[in-house]
């Protein structure tokens, strides 16, 4: 996975020493993903004060005044930047809050200078119609910093702040070197040093320094089954595997319904009714016992009814005709509930004869 990142790489500008008779070369390799997060801060920052600026204007639209907010963005945040770095040089008490802040929380920080900068953009318009938390306002941001990112880039300003930020050097690398050679050879093993993932699939691009934290949680790095089927599952689709057609997946008994109430992995479903077979036999019988008392039931409960129905129907009768086919009707659906009771008992006895056989293997 730790594959350097290759492409047109400008050397660093050397730096000069006062008093020495060498120049320094400094390595300014900065972390990869809040650089990325810095960039995108500035880019919605700025199409936000562009759309805010022209809310009202008629002949202007917002990509119009990017390239002059663009330049009055970067000299603010380079302004208070380079004066946060100038004060932590001489340690000034009053600003030691925002130095810790900058140096520990950079995209916090410039979030909140570009949220100052958006705000002296802000037109009366917008002040005084609330159009600024519009569904409409935050569609037309987005568009604007999609054509604005098609023509610029802020990765290098978003790395000169962060450096301008990170006193301690939490956010990218502080040596400096006096010779190209050792120059080249820390280049090649800093950890700043941008890689690209190695699983295949992913092209995710990183400061060395994130690898361990980048492979712990990377969607496509192909893991053993957590349940230890012996299968390797990119880790994106482990849980679908786990609960889907992992051999280790527990499983409930075919039996469940009827009283085995047994869970097991998948790979011992046939042990399992092997093993069962009398005691699976036994619930089954017990099921249909239980199913042929709630028949009788029924049918008592029928009985009364077709009584009763009967009953009234007799009562509204205007001849013998009628009430011999009343008779006929009730004959027959008694015979009926008859033959399912039968169908019940020959179940039963059948299934009371294959516990017997298996009771004498």
């Amino acid at each position: 996975m730790d594959e350097p990142v290759t492409g047109s790489e400008v050397k660093p500008q050397v730096e000069k020493v006062d008093n020495e008779d060498y120049s320094l070369l400094p390595c300014n390799y900065c972390d990869v993903e809040t650089a990325q997060k810095l960039e995108q801060v500035l880019l919605h920052g700025l199409a936000t004060a562009c759309v805010e600026k022209t809310a009202s204007d008629l002949f202007r639209g917002p990509t119009a005044v990017a390239p002059e907010l663009s330049k009055e963005m970067v000299e603010f945040l380079m302004e208070r930047t380079e004066f946060l770095l100038s004060e932590s040089a001489v340690e000034a008490d009053e600003n030691l809050e925002q130095i810790k802040k900058a140096s520990t929380h950079p995209t916090e920080y410039i979030s909140e200078l570009v949220e100052g900068f958006i705000g002296s953009k802000r037109n009366l318009l917008i002040r005084v119609s609330g159009w600024i938390s519009s569904e409409t306002r935050e569609a037309k941001i987005d568009d604007t910093a999609n054509q604005i990112a098609d023509t610029n880039s802020f990765r290098s300003i978003a790395e000169v702040l962060l450096r301008n930020m990170d006193i301690k050097g939490n956010f990218h690398c502080p040596e400096k070197f006096s010779t190209e050679s050792k120059f080249d050879l820390h280049r090649e093993n800093c950890d700043f040093r941008p890689v690209s993932c190695q699983n295949e699939g992913c092209g995710a691009v990183f400061s060395a320094i994130r690898l361990v934290n980048h492979d712990f949680i990377c969607p496509f790095k192909v893991l053993p089954c957590d349940q230890g089927c012996g299968k390797r599952v990119v880790r994106y689709e482990m849980e679908q595997h786990c609960s889907t057609v992992c051999t280790m997946r527990l499983v409930n008994c075919p039996f469940y319904n009827v009283g085995c109430e047994t869970a097991f992995p998948f790979i011992s479903l046939e042990k399992h009714c092997a093993e069962f077979v009398q005691q699976h036999l036994i619930c089954v019988l017990r099921s249909v016992q239980k199913q042929g008392h709630i028949n009788e039931e029924l049918k008592q409960r029928v009985q009364i009814l077709e009584k009763s129905q009967s009953l009234n129907e007799m009562s509204g009768a205007l001849d013998l005709r009628t009430l011999t086919l009343l008779l006929k009707e009730q004959e027959a659906k008694s015979k009926k509930l008859e033959n399912l009771l039968k169908d019940q008992d020959s179940k039963i006895k059948k299934l009371e004869r294959e516990l017997s056989k298996v009771a004498k293997r």
